[in-house]
């Protein structure tokens, strides 16, 4: 079952919006979405948190500054995803255009895991560093912290993730959601907050005397990987994010970024004079990505990093084939799990856990992700870590707290989860292979604890009907024009139509002609096999569709109901 509800309008909010000259129908989405007043819209570097008040930043800045003036050689070690590659690149961009010596390490996630692991840290110890730097990472790393101490080596932690009841000794923490750190913004990702410390740095160094306002690097040149990272790790786009991002795609519209990031939009096949957060999200992280799920991030942020730009095509070329065979393996996978759903009345049930002999553990994220948005349950994926291990990727729905059920897991069968970690919407685990039957009978049964038969509706928020006056191409370039993402979701409509004309393209899409009020819409709904009754009550956007040169309106289907 699905439930459709309409989102509320504050409307004190909405007055003041009209009042400054917004349009109504636009007031009204953003007002729904926590926008108060119209200077929250404006993506001006200016209206940026200060990056002293992120605790422990001007600390930070004063330690990678005397390790600068030293000529102390900084290793950044970073995580395996899209927001780690970026934060990477960025760390070591940056770094650089402040005369640091400076190297990078990722690590293989099959061979070494999350984090800055004592494994990891005795891997970059071989390379001799005076200095680890994480980036999106290390907040939960108090043993990986500690073998560095051991070694002499202190450590920098840049995180943005939830930290655990110890914190590690490190040598500087910078993390929004630290205990005691009062920055407005929560929500930076991890490239977010390393280039707060590179702000911040910069600043140190002036203040040094090593730059002056016309020697100084300039730190915009970032921006394109910050609007990278942030968009792909699914953070929330509060106002200090959407100003990041907007002025990362401006930079990337105007060819004034990474060739790494040029050549991953040719590759995808989208222009980057029109980049949009969706291009990024859903066109340019995932091949990002795809390095760090079937190999070595390494190659990601080679290619974020390479200034050749023949060099970074062939890179990106590389990322994009190993996208195609993420995608076929995961395929493989979702017809798997789909068999033995089928065996089960899945929808009886609070929680699905699966696991399948040879399924790949870098895929079982993106496979528990596409489960969850079929079924919305609970969803664990498992895939054999060899000597009879197997590892857990989850992801929840609103409703549940993951990392807090697996803990009432772990308390009610102790010695059942070998360790487990993560947050609200998404956690990872390990269990021994002979104890997956026994961990999906005690995860269903927490989970049903925990959850209503209500909270297991699908619900969609729309945003009300859409005129027919506002259902135009104009409406459509000024909804292109705003920062959606998550937690500010793009806009969504729910009016009925009548069904004039619908056939099928591309073997799996629904081609359709539209009626309403006595305007005719075109309109596609992407992996719909089914003909829609005449009359129908359809959730949709509103796009442009470019073809052979014309620009018209296009709804974009996502739900259909019958009227009533």
């Amino acid at each position: 079952m699905v439930q459709i509800i309409q989102r509320n309008i504050e409307q004190d909010a909405y007055e003041t919006l009209v009042n400054g000259g917004v349009r109504p129908t636009m007031a009204r989405l953003l007002a729904a979405r926590g926008v108060r007043d119209i200077s929250q819209m404006e993506a001006s570097l200016a209206r940026l948190i200060p990056p002293e008040r992120l605790t422990g930043n001007r600390e930070m800045a004063v330690l990678l500054a005397e390790a600068i003036a030293a000529g102390k050689r900084i290793m950044v070690v970073g995580d395996y995803d899209a927001d780690g590659a970026t934060a990477t690149a960025v760390a070591v961009k940056g770094l650089r255009s402040m005369g640091a010596i400076v190297d990078f390490l990722v690590p293989n996630r099959f061979e070494y895991g999350y984090g800055l692991t004592p494994e990891i840290v005795a891997l970059a110890a071989s390379q001799h560093p005076d200095l680890i730097l994480t980036v999106d990472n290390g907040i939960a790393s108090v043993d990986g912290v500690e073998a560095a101490r051991e070694l002499g080596i202190p450590v920098l932690v840049t995180d943005h993730h939830l930290p655990g009841d110890a914190a590690p000794q490190a040598a500087c923490i910078v993390n929004p959601n630290q205990h005691g750190c009062e920055f407005p913004s929560k929500h930076l990702a991890g490239v977010g907050v390393m280039f707060y410390v590179l702000l911040a740095l910069r600043a140190e160094l002036r203040r040094r005397g090593v730059f002056d306002v016309g020697s100084e690097p300039n730190l915009t040149e970032l921006l394109d990987l910050v609007a990278l990272g942030t968009v792909a790790d699914l953070v929330r786009l509060d106002d200090n994010n959407r100003i990041l991002v907007e002025q990362g795609l401006r930079r990337i519209r105007a060819g004034k970024c990474s060739p790494g990031i040029l050549a991953l939009f040719e590759v995808a096949g989208r222009e980057y004079v029109k980049a949009n957060p969706q291009d990024l999200g859903f066109s340019i992280g995932p091949r990002l990505n795809a390095a760090g799920r079937l190999d070595d991030m390494t190659l990601g942020i080679a290619c974020l990093l390479e200034q050749d730009m023949a060099v970074a095509k062939q890179m990106a070329q590389q990322l994009h084939e190993l996208n195609q065979e993420r995608r076929n393996i995961e395929a493989d996978m979702q017809d798997d799990a789909m068999a033995v759903l089928d065996e089960i009345d899945a929808t009886g049930r609070y929680s699905l856990s699966l696991f399948q002999e040879g399924w790949h553990q870098g895929v079982i994220g993106i496979l528990a992700s596409r489960i969850k948005e079929r079924f919305h349950r609970p969803v664990i994926a498992f895939a054999s870590a060899g000597d009879g291990i197997i590892k857990g990727s989850g992801r929840s729905i609103p409703g549940l707290h993951l990392r807090d059920a697996l803990d009432l897991v772990s308390k009610r069968e102790p010695g059942l989860l070998l360790k487990f970690g993560g947050h609200a919407m998404a956690a990872g685990l390990s269990i021994r292979e002979q104890d997956f039957s026994r961990f999906s009978t005690v995860f269903e049964e927490v989970v049903a604890g925990l959850l209503t038969p209500q909270q297991l509706e699908a619900v969609i928020e729309v945003d009300g009907s859409l005129s027919t006056d506002d259902a135009s191409l104009e409406m459509a370039y000024a909804l292109e024009r705003q920062v959606w993402g998550q937690g500010f979701p793009p806009p969504v409509f729910l009016d009925e139509f009548r069904v004039m004309s619908q056939r099928i393209v591309g073997e799996r899409h629904l081609k359709l002609s539209l009626e309403k009020s006595g305007q005719v819409f075109d309109a596609i709904f992407f992996r719909q096999e089914e003909f829609l009754p005449e009359q129908v009550e359809l959730v949709y956007q509103v796009q442009v569709n470019e073809f052979r040169g014309a620009k018209t309106l296009q709804l974009c289907l996502q739900h259909w109901q019958v009227p009533g």
